[in-house]
């Protein structure tokens, strides 16, 4: 019974910091837009070969 009494603190600070740490997120614009990463990774290969490309033709 004594371990609650440590342990119900240090799990609401948690709590607590979960939420801030959200809050600061939805704040800072980390959630406006999920669509463009998520459409990024299918055509990552061919960014990096037209970006290969444009370095061989510097060359």
């Amino acid at each position: 019974m004594d371990s609650l009494y440590f342990l119900i603190p240090i799990a609401v600070a948690l709590v607590a910091f979960a939420i801030k740490l959200f809050f600061w997120a939805v704040n800072n614009g980390q959630y406006d837009d999920l669509e463009t990463e998520g459409r990024r990774i299918l055509f990552e290969d061919d960014l990096q070969d037209q970006s290969a490309a444009d370095v061989d033709k510097e060359k």
